[in-house]
């Protein structure tokens, strides 16, 4: 049997990690329902009714059967404790992974599927990944020849162990699938860590990831080689990828909008934007203090600079796009103290000048 050791890193290369940094709240209903009815009809085969999967989540199969339904990660997370207590193992998550193709996933799978090359495969699925639902915080850097995501535990608290060593192989399987969605079946990974004790599973995982895995580690990680990278998927294609970006940037959008404390912020600035308030005005407003208020705002990772940035962005897009307004009067009206601010902004929100942003 070949020796589990783990190579150690190489040298950081100059290529930045990429992390996602947004984390819905538990309770936060923003998800389309389609997580959870795949464990539904995965555990059919096992006997697990849906009534058994839907229990305590407040959601009724009806609900599940609607995409316009509304879900959150806490209910995602009940319904995958339900099935585990009703005897769902370890192989029920790999199934889960394995079915959750890119396709299940509305505008952010599609658009992941029209990427040019496998970097910016890596890239958007990571910047964009608060539309999947996210049980695990996504990340992935360059080290190497290695190109490795990264599965990080943001709900650890609210986990029994069974509950963490489900997720955490359905977040592998998941990439797994997804890769081989864009790249071709013959795509597999290089090797997986998991910061799990290795509790005889061993055999199966390997055979599942088609690689080989190693326990007791830091981290959980999937390796892939890094000469995928410059890959070009077969359905890859620019123009639609950056028309989808756009969808997805709405829809991320929309969920900070509603999500949480900064959500509250969010709305609250957007009826001043001229003029935005202070942060201890905007505590007020809630009921808290200013101290308050950024603690919950970190919890959620973000600041107030940055909700201040985000509402700035969606106004003068909005204007820019749907309006003839000049921009010294676009910039007023989102408090800028003139036009340059505004056009270094832009440039920073989408890579375009004004000028260009308006023609398309």
């Amino acid at each position: 049997m070949t020796e589990k050791r783990v190579r150690k890193p190489e040298a950081p290369t100059a290529e930045p990690r990429t992390k996602s940094h947004d984390t819905p709240l538990l309770n936060n209903k923003v998800f389309a329902p389609y997580k959870v009815a795949t464990l539904i009809d995965t555990v059919e085969a096992c006997r697990i009714s849906a009534e058994t999967v839907l229990n305590r989540t407040g959601l009724s199969l009806e609900e599940i059967r609607n995409p316009h339904t509304l879900t959150s990660v806490r209910q995602y997370l009940t319904a995958c404790d339900n099935i585990i207590a009703a005897g769902a193992g370890l192989g029920v998550a790999f199934e889960v992974g394995s079915r959750l193709h890119l396709s299940a996933y509305g505008m952010y799978g599609y658009a992941l599927m029209c990427s040019p090359t496998m970097r910016e495969f890596f890239d958007f699925a990571v910047r964009y990944h608060l539309l999947a639902t996210p049980t695990l915080r996504l990340g992935w850097r360059l080290e190497g020849d290695l190109a490795i995501w990264e599965f990080t535990e943001i709900y650890r608290e609210v986990m029994s162990n069974d509950l963490r060593n489900f997720l955490i192989r359905q977040q592998m399987m998941q990439n797994f699938t997804h890769v081989r969605d864009v790249a071709g079946e013959d795509r597999t990974p290089v090797r997986a860590l998991f910061g799990l004790a290795d509790d005889g599973t061993a055999t199966e995982d390997e055979r599942m990831l088609e690689c080989p895995c190693f326990y007791d580690q830091p981290v959980h990680e999937l390796h892939y080689p890094a000469s995928m990278l410059d890959q070009a998927p077969e359905l890859g294609n620019r123009l639609t990828r950056a028309m989808l970006e756009d969808t997805c940037d709405r829809l991320i959008g929309q969920a900070k909008m509603t999500s949480g404390v900064a959500g509250e912020v969010y709305q609250l600035l957007m009826l001043a934007p001229n003029q935005f308030p202070s942060m201890e005005s905007i505590a007020l407003q809630i009921g808290m203090t200013e101290r308050t208020l950024r603690r919950r705002l970190r919890d959620e990772n973000r600041s107030y600079a940055d909700i201040i940035d985000d509402v700035r962005k969606k106004l003068a897009l909005e204007y820019l796009t749907t309006t003839r307004m000049s921009v010294d009067d676009i910039a007023w009206k989102i408090g800028f103290s003139d036009s340059s601010n505004l056009r270094r902004a832009v440039r920073r929100w989408t890579g375009q000048t004004i000028n260009e942003v308006r023609q398309g």
